[in-house]
């Protein structure tokens, strides 16, 4: 999460977008930088509101806008996939090394998820059912839009460093396993398909 206080702008950092890369390339130029524990950097909009929108808005006198990015949900899940199949996971039982993408998705959409597919959600993370949700979601897959409107919001030229990229794998669905997915995350498709 990045506070840039005199813009009065507040960046969440929606888990497999980018983040790691736009902190690198944002944090000189922010007020408050949250980057470790992750649950803090990845702080979502519902906590957001309810813990750090108060103090914010109490020391500021102003609101905040809240800005994020969210990714094509399959392409998302298939990041998650990608990157816990790298070497040296601190976590074994969340590696996925040996686990096919459909297999994954399928144990992503179980009643009790196993933990290398607990991933939570993206629509979660920015627009939760009660309560207000991220003021302006961008879409990964135009990240430039992103870069634009934050160039032109913080008055400077920003350049993305290529950082924590999941490595290259087969994300490949059959059509049962995609059709079960599209219905279990219908929402988050709708959201994604309503940033234009």
């Amino acid at each position: 999460m990045l506070v840039f206080w005199k813009e009065r702008l507040v960046y969440l950092a929606t888990p497999k977008t980018g983040s790691t890369a736009i902190e690198a390339a944002l944090e000189p130029l922010a007020s408050v930088v949250i980057q470790r524990p992750p649950v803090l950097k990845h702080t979502n909009v519902r906590r957001y509101w309810q813990s750090f929108a108060p103090f914010l808005e109490r020391a500021s006198g102003e609101g905040f806008m809240v800005v994020a990015l969210m990714r094509e949900p399959v392409d998302w899940l298939g990041s998650w996939y990608r990157y816990r199949q790298r070497d040296g996971m601190a976590r074994p039982q969340n590696s996925t090394r040996d686990i096919s993408f459909d297999d994954f998705v399928q144990a992503y959409l179980a009643k009790e998820r196993p933990p290398y597919a607990d991933v939570g959600r993206q629509g979660a993370f920015l627009k939760p059912h009660e309560g207000r949700g991220a003021d302006r979601i961008f879409p990964y897959e135009r990240i430039g839009t992103f870069v634009e409107f934050l160039e032109d919001r913080l008055n400077c030229e920003i350049s993305l460093p290529r950082l924590n990229v999941s490595p290259e794998g087969t994300t490949e669905l059959s059509a049962p396993t995609e059709a079960r997915l599209r219905a279990a995350l219908a929402e988050d498709f709708a959201l994604h398909a309503s940033l234009g």
